[in-house]
């Protein structure tokens, strides 16, 4: 996707970018200061409604919240979703103020402490167990309480998906209980008091191959189907995973999600049905949901040639905006889609010219775009970085070199 198709998601008006439907100029003003990220409602809104009108109406639709957990984007989002999952006693804690029930409330990652695991029992979430460990863990928090943990087994399939900007699954993985031990884990604890409902299988994250997708949930409902008969009771949770990706660099294709949901209808139709009957379906997604309505605003501090090459250096960078960097799992690093969002009338290419946009940290490594093509940029124009709604903030080193953290809005 072209900077200008991501422009054309949110509108703009008398050349400037609009997020939330207001123009870009007046929202840095009304934030007081840049650099800053901005969330919009109405993008945000209509990924959400884009994915029930093509899920199956069986499938439950689950929020991780790793990928923003910003608590009014969480808020918002709780009242769309059915389900959230959360990686920490942090989120979890957000995750309680919002409307969605505690038991539907999903707490998943290696390594949970004994303190993690307690407070998600006692608060009545789903644990997503990932080891014996934790197992016992739960177990014993459950003695403690006087109560039945919930519990879903996480396990680490026996094959790998390609494509994937990041493998969760297949191969020796600090992810799941590998499926070759799930049935003797289970055995082990059989009446040990706590409440097993199924299963989460999540293989690869940020994925752009719908066929990939789709052949990695087939192969996780035939692996569930297996392990089934481990189980006391019939399996009522089976989460799918996610791992649905979004197009970051121009050459990327979004995807075909038309094509996911043809081929969920076929699952839980056919296999689920027959096989799982009493099993809720979860598709569990971050990025995809809020990965596109987020913006990352900062201003021009100074443009400055050196030998033959215009740098445009701005009050952000790599501090706020890593992944835009290229230093967050880029094999390859690639420019994030970026324009100057008060210029928009600019956009013809008698106008642009090859430009370098560098943050302001003393490193190399501060580069959010490497000789694009961008209007004329001048100091307090304001360049806007797509793409920027899921592991942004929170997945920087925010307290590089000890500059201020940006604001974070909703609008």
């Amino acid at each position: 996707m072209t900077p200008m198709e991501h422009v054309a998601m949110f509108g703009t008006s008398d050349a400037e970018l609009l997020i939330g439907g207001l123009p870009l100029e007046r929202l840095a003003a009304r934030v007081g200061s840049t650099p800053f990220f901005a969330y919009d409602r109405t993008v945000l809104d209509a990924r959400i409604t884009r994915l029930r009108a093509t899920l199956p109406a069986q499938v439950e639709l689950s929020y991780a919240m790793k990928a923003n957990p910003m608590p009014a984007v969480v808020h918002h989002i709780a009242r769309l979703v059915d389900r959230i999952d959360v990686a920490s006693s942090l989120e979890l804690r957000t995750a309680l103020d919002t409307v969605v029930r505690p038991s539907r409330i999903s707490f998943a990652g290696p390594g949970k402490t004994m303190e993690e695991v307690r407070q998600a029992v006692a608060a009545g979430a789903l644990v997503e167990v990932e080891s014996r460990t934790e197992m016992l863990r739960v177990i014993e928090a459950g003695d403690d309480l006087g109560l039945i943990p919930s519990v879903a087994l996480r396990v680490n399939p026996d094959f790998a998906v390609k494509g994937s900007g990041m493998r969760m699954g297949g191969g020796p993985q600090q992810f799941g209980v590998d499926s070759e031990s799930v049935a003797g884990l289970l055995a082990e604890f059989a009446g040990s008091g706590i409440d097993v409902i199924g299963f989460h299988v999540f293989a690869g994250s940020q994925n752009l191959n719908a066929p990939v997708i789709t052949e990695a949930q087939r192969r996780t409902v035939e692996l569930i189907t297996g392990l089934a008969d481990a189980l006391a009771q019939p399996v009522r949770y089976l989460n799918l995973g996610g791992g649905f990706g979004i197009p970051y660099v121009e050459r990327d294709q979004p995807l075909d999600l038309d094509l996911v949901g043809e081929s969920l209808v076929s699952l839980v139709e056919g296999p689920i049905a027959k096989h799982l009957p009493e099993a809720t379906p979860v598709i569990e997604l971050g990025r995809y949901i809020v990965g596109e309505c987020g913006v990352y605003v900062t201003r021009v501090v100074d443009v400055k040639w050196s030998r033959g090459r215009k740098f445009v250096v701005v009050d952000g960078g790599m501090h706020h905006q890593l992944a835009a960097s290229g230093n967050f799992g880029q094999a390859i690093r690639r420019n994030y889609p970026l324009v100057v969002g008060n210029r928009l009338d600019d956009v013809s290419l008698a106008a642009c010219e090859p430009a370098t946009v560098v943050g302001c940290l003393c490193t190399p490594l501060d580069l959010l775009g490497d000789d694009v093509t961008i209007a004329d940029a001048a100091i307090d124009d304001l360049v806007v970085i797509f793409q920027a709604g899921a592991y942004g903030l929170t997945a920087s080193p925010t307290a590089f070199l000890g500059h201020a953290t940006p604001a974070e809005i909703l609008v």
